[in-house]
């Protein structure tokens, strides 16, 4: 991709007026309500032509697939492969993270390359490992359907523009805010949403032994640091060095969100761990032993009736209506 491509895009997406309508997507019992930029106000217009967007194939470069196809309903809006497959059949970057309540989110991609979900929606829609799009023969596409004409013009009252598309994807993608959990339930007073097991692994979850709540922390589990667990890394994929330049940043990656987390199988950035017990183990290890690696990672020890109560625990983390979007 030529230099200029990353400052033309932007270009074509700033600049155009606001509609009046407006609506606050619902918010889980003792979450904040996010910030919401002031040029992208949510409206159920733009979240509808957003959500509509965000399934269509035809924004890919072979029409064969959509943001969906990665982001998959069923695993909590993240994928069950270890990477993703593009359009062109090749293997993406990095594992695809789920993107419920990336609306707390303030820096995207895993390295937090990203400053605002409105550009990090052009991310994958360029890449030629994802979608591979071409943005003049979408926005032929889109002019040519008379339900995105119809769409458009009432979210934005303008016809189809990239302006507007990354915006209703990014309007869609913060209308997904869940906190319905047996977790959220227990916290909010029901001693009976979660079991004996899953109580003894929230109070391992917590400890200071374990420490994993000096990192997964508050409402969404993550203080959205970026951390080195001492995994390996590719050499063309540094982690957060790739944006800060810095070889201390090497290896690091963003801390996760825990919410869904038994859903979203495969674990870390690669994709390179299959199951939470197997994370948990690496852990108790006290992770890889990268140069990099955080001081808060320290060797712990489990029985196995432990390591089942904090898998347990995670597991109450599900919410119950993320699959119904």
């Amino acid at each position: 991709m030529k230099w200029w491509a990353p400052l033309l895009l932007f270009l074509l997406i700033t600049g155009c007026s606001e509609p009046k309508s407006s609506l606050i997507t619902p918010i889980p019992k003792g979450f904040e309500t996010p910030i919401i930029p002031s040029d992208n106000h949510l409206t159920q217009e733009k979240i509808s032509l957003g959500k509509k967007l965000f399934f269509d194939t035809r924004l890919s470069k072979n029409g064969n697939i959509s943001c969906a196809s990665c982001h998959q309903p069923q695993f909590a809006f993240a994928d069950s492969s270890t990477v993703s497959i593009g359009t062109n059949g090749e293997l993406g970057f990095r594992n695809t993270p789920s993107i419920i309540n990336v609306a707390y989110k303030s820096l995207f991609h895993m390295d937090g390359g990203v400053r605002t979900l409105e550009l990090q929606v052009l991310a994958p829609m360029i890449d030629t490992n994802e979608l591979g799009s071409d943005f003049n023969a979408v926005l032929t596409y889109l002019k040519s359907d008379s339900a995105y004409l119809k769409m458009f013009a009432v979210a934005y009252d303008t016809s189809p523009s990239i302006y507007g598309l990354t915006r209703s994807i990014a309007s869609y993608e913060r209308s997904l805010i869940f906190g319905d959990s047996p977790y959220d339930r227990f916290i909010l007073g029901d001693s009976l949403a979660i079991d004996d097991s899953q109580k003894r692994g929230y109070h391992l979850f917590t400890s200071d032994r374990l420490k994993c709540a000096q990192c997964h922390v508050g409402n969404l589990f993550s203080d959205f640091s970026f951390q080195n667990i001492g995994l390996a890394h590719q050499p063309n994929d540094s982690g957060r060095a790739r944006i800060t330049l810095k070889t201390k940043d090497a290896g690091k990656f963003v801390v996760p969100s825990l919410r869904n987390v038994a859903v979203t199988a495969p674990y870390m950035h690669d994709g390179s761990i299959r199951t939470l017990e197997e994370v948990i183990l690496l852990l108790e290890q006290g992770g890889g032993s990268h140069k990099n690696k955080s001081e808060l990672v320290s060797p712990f020890h489990l029985t196995s009736q432990e390591r089942n109560d904090l898998i347990h625990f995670l597991e109450s983390l599900t919410s119950a209506e993320w699959n119904k979007n």
